[in-house]
């Protein structure tokens, strides 16, 4: 039993949560959370998982094989305490492996529907974003390398285990990424104030891209200047804008509803 912060797995554990480094160089991340633990196990994604000693007691009296075909330490509830990221731990910790895309698999599905993310900062957001991406139907997410990093805790636990499924990928240059789609017959609608017609107003072509942009600055005028056209969401009030996750949310949602209603007509 791990009895002491001063561990090296216990240090390592810190570090991967805390420094984007560490984890690129380790090609792994932490998760939190018995859903987010049982995820990783079933999808292979697992290297080693840490259970609070009161939980392991617990689950031991509860399901004896629960414990077996895998690498585990218990922690004292102390120590788990201490390096939890959460306020309110249940008790399971576990390192496990990053997943790898390209952008190649972006340009390959089909009917790809993707979201590029522009300089998003929240980890909150970001995390938002990918969870209802997987809920709308959207194939892949297209980061610029000043996005938050996805495996920060925070955006980690706002995916509600979406990080397993959503295709995702960091470009150096976002712009010459965007180009690279039009020349694959994606159109691309950036959320822009200048936008003539609605977000509801639009036919979304059956390979399509949104574009959002930073929280407060929205996007820079290299990527506006790209994108096939523009959109805007009607607002009334005084409200000038909406949270980067809402807006991302209202798009992908259309384009989804844009993708059933060709899919009814054609059945």
């Amino acid at each position: 039993m791990i009895s002491s912060t001063s561990n090296p797995q216990i240090k390592n554990i810190v570090q991967l949560q805390k420094k984007a480094k560490t984890r690129l160089e380790q090609g792994a991340f932490v998760i939190e959370g018995i859903k987010m633990f049982e995820e990783s196990l079933a999808g292979g994604y697992l290297i080693k998982a840490y259970f609070s000693e009161s939980y392991y007691k617990e689950k031991s009296e509860q399901e004896s094989g629960y414990f077996t075909g895998y690498s585990y330490e218990v922690v004292t509830d102390s120590v788990f305490l201490d390096i939890a990221d959460t306020l309110t731990p249940q008790g399971v910790m576990a390192i496990v492996k990053k997943t790898e895309y390209s952008i190649e698999q972006m340009l390959s599905h089909p009917a790809a529907s993707l979201v590029l993310l522009e300089d998003i900062r929240d980890p909150g957001n970001l995390g938002t974003i990918l969870r209802t991406a997987e809920a709308a139907g959207i194939t892949g997410i297209i980061l610029s390398k000043t996005s938050v990093d996805m495996y920060n805790p925070k955006v980690i636990r706002s995916t509600m285990g979406a990080i397993y499924r959503m295709p995702f990928l960091y470009v150096e240059d976002f712009g010459a990424a965007v180009f690279q789609l039009i020349e694959n017959d994606f159109s691309v609608y950036a959320a822009h104030l200048l936008a003539v017609h609605s977000y509801d107003q639009v036919d979304y072509k059956a390979k399509c891209a949104i574009m959002i942009g930073n929280e407060a600055n929205g996007l820079s005028e290299e990527s506006s200047r790209l994108a096939t056209q523009y959109i805007k969401i009607p607002m009334e009030g005084k409200v000038e804008s909406l949270n980067a996750a809402v807006a991302a949310s209202i798009l992908m949602y259309e384009v989804y509803r844009n993708k059933r209603s060709r899919l009814n007509h054609t059945e």
